[in-house]
């Protein structure tokens, strides 16, 4: 799959600025940011992308504040050899060591989880995975059936295994997260994630522990009533992929009409994870 890269730079701004123009790309398709000094570089597939509809999209913000952008092809060649040159191992609560295949093992950490990168999103450098994988931390998935919408790269999936949950199921619409959440399953010698492709109509007719969705705020918002549906009583959910203004109280609004609770939630620079139970 091709991708299209824009570089954003604003040229007046403050932080919720930036945080403004991600939120509204999000709406329209665009699934991985990275942020820069001055700026920000947004991807979306080729076969995604509405030059038409993003106009229209960023419209509103032309009065706000000064910003331009501009588009380049990325194939995928080009794509995955931009992940791999930029891939640093991270370290998470001194407790998760994530790195990829050309990078030395630490076997000091009790948990390592090793990411073959690709363009699929989740090597855990992004604020919303590694805050989620900061929540499983510090919650119980021992014996669990666990639900990873939005897998990515698998990494959440193949956390819970680590965190010795009987059965995960792993669903993205996007075929190369498909074959990165089978690929890196192996890797880690994980034989209990089962991998889908699609989307909410792809969730099977189970009743699941603990589900895991980090993907973006009106995917969440269309997909929440399914995962009530599967989701046990005294069940947990963890929701990341939007912003804590105004994204939590609209997420929390509307979990709170499927029987979701809200319990917690981290934040960093403005992104958030958030613990609901139903």
């Amino acid at each position: 799959m091709n991708y299209y890269e824009l570089l954003f730079t604003i040229i007046t701004t403050e932080d919720y600025q930036q945080d403004l123009l991600i939120n509204a790309l999000g709406e329209i398709g665009f699934d991985t940011f990275e942020e820069l000094e001055f700026g920000f570089k947004a991807y979306i597939p080729t076969t995604d992308f509405d030059e038409e509809k993003l106009s229209e999209q960023l419209l509103p913000y032309r009065d706000m504040f000064t910003f331009s952008y501009e588009i380049t092809l990325i194939p995928q060649k080009n794509w995955n050899e931009v992940w791999e040159s930029n891939f640093e191992p991270i370290e998470i609560a001194d407790k998760i060591y994530v790195r990829a295949t050309f990078h030395a093992a630490k076997p000091e950490f009790p948990y390592e989880i090793v990411i073959d990168p690709k363009m699929a999103f989740g090597t855990g450098h992004h604020q919303t995975t590694s805050m989620m994988l900061e929540l499983m931390l510090e919650n119980n998935f021992e014996g669990k059936n666990v639900l990873d919408m939005g897998c990515g790269t698998g990494i959440l999936a193949i956390m819970a295994a680590k965190l010795n949950a009987a059965e995960i199921t792993a669903i993205d619409y996007d075929s190369v997260c498909f074959d990165s959440t089978i690929e890196n399953s192996a890797l880690n010698r994980i034989d209990n994630i089962i991998p889908l492709c699609g989307s909410k109509e792809a969730i099977p007719d189970e009743q699941y522990d603990i589900i895991l969705a980090n993907i973006n705020r009106n995917i969440l918002l269309d997909q929440m009533e399914r995962y009530a549906e599967v989701l046990k009583p005294d069940g947990e959910i963890y929701f990341s992929g939007f912003y804590e203004s105004p994204d939590l109280e609209i997420i929390t609004d509307e979990a709170r009409k499927h029987g979701l609770k809200y319990i917690i939630h981290k934040k960093t620079d403005n992104w958030v994870a958030a613990k609901f139970i139903k």
